[in-house]
Parts: C-alpha cells; structure tokens; sequence
C-alpha cells in the first residue's frame, strides 16, 4: 500500500511548500499528528472546492488550518472558509501557517464550540460543509448543519470508516466508533440526502442534499 500511496501522490499535484512544511511541524510538534489531512485529501477539498464553486463554506474542526488552506484554495474571489476549532491551545499553530497563506482572506477562524456557534449564523446559508471534529457528535453536527445548507449543497464528513473500526464491535467506552457507527447507519437511511462513502485515506462520505 505505500508503494501504491507513492505512485498516486507522484501522479497527482504537488502539495504547496506551506502545507508541507505545516505537515512536518505537525508529525513533530503535535500529539495527534496524523489528525492532518494530508497532501491526497488535501488535493481533494481543493478539488471538491473548485468543482462545486461555493460562495459560503462551512469547517467543523479546523485542527492546524490545513483543509481550511486546501477548500480556500478552489473558492473563487468574493468567497469564505469559516472554520470552528474547539481547542483554543491550537490557536499559535493555526495563525503561525494561516497568516503565512495566500488564502488567508478567505478564511475566517472561530474558537468554541461548533454546537453553540453554528446556530449564530442566523441569516447565513452555505454551499458546502466539511465535517472533521469530535466523531461522537457526528450525528447532532449533522443535523444543525444541513438546515444551513443550500438545497443541490453538499456536506463532507471524514473519518467515515474510522481505522475499519466501523466493521467491529466497539469496546463500551469506545464513544468515538460508536458515534461514526451511529452516524453511518442513520445517514444510509436519510431519505433528505444523497451519499456515498469514498474509500480515500480514513473514509470521506460525500452527502448532497435533495
């Protein structure tokens, strides 16, 4: 698999000099390095970005601001990245690259949680929403989320196979497989949505709604 992982990196674009650097100061200087989107998906939100052309874009979970960077990428001028991180601690890492980036007027960063700021946006509604924050609370982002999203917009959300841990019976405490366990079953029945889950790198499920 790391030969194949070479072959489709090598083939695809390159990662920017910025998020590679962001990339290496993570696995170094970060706990939960790993956490990082990474060079394919990356390529892939700014893909997804350019494909969709959305004029409002909604992050649960910024972490480093790496995906944030990546979606900002494919928006068009006049568009925006808003990006909720609940972990203020990250607040010197994100700034250090963000300030840094070309994209850094497209995004705008927010600091709390995601359930209490999401209904702030009271008259706004957007065209895509990327979904990477606390898996147990996969399902109540979901559903606070998608009465914001335009009809035709679409919902994103990572770690939708979650190590494979999605085909085994979790541990009691395991709050963190059940939640991705309990969102994958309620989303396959959800009649308002389109979805597929994409088997690229932990799992992204791409939701549209009807």
């Amino acid at each position: 698999m790391p030969v194949l992982e070479e072959y489709i990196l090598s083939h695809s674009d390159p990662e920017p000099e910025l998020l590679k650097e962001m990339h290496r100061d993570a696995q170094v200087n970060l706990l939960h390095g790993r956490m990082i989107s990474g060079h394919l998906q990356g390529r892939l939100l700014k893909m997804f970005a350019q494909m969709i052309r959305p004029r409002q874009v909604l992050e649960l979970g910024t972490y480093t601001g790496y995906s944030a960077i990546c979606l900002a990428e494919g928006l068009d001028e006049g568009a925006r990245v808003h990006t909720i991180e609940i972990d203020d601690e990250m607040s010197d890492f994100i700034e250090k690259y963000l300030n840094r980036s070309e994209q850094k007027d497209k995004i705008k960063l927010y600091f709390g949680d995601a359930l209490q700021i999401i209904p702030k946006f009271e008259d706004e509604f957007f065209d895509l929403v990327f979904v990477d924050a606390d898996k147990r609370l996969y399902g109540e982002y979901f559903e606070l989320a998608l009465p914001k999203v335009r009809k035709g917009g679409f919902i994103l959300a990572d770690n939708t196979l979650w190590d494979g841990k999605v085909l085994e019976e979790p541990e009691s405490n395991d709050w963190q497989t059940k939640g991705i366990q309990e969102f994958n079953e309620r989303l396959a029945a959800d009649e308002r949505v389109e979805k597929v889950i994409l088997p690229v790198r932990d799992g992204l499920t791409l939701i549209r709604k009807k």
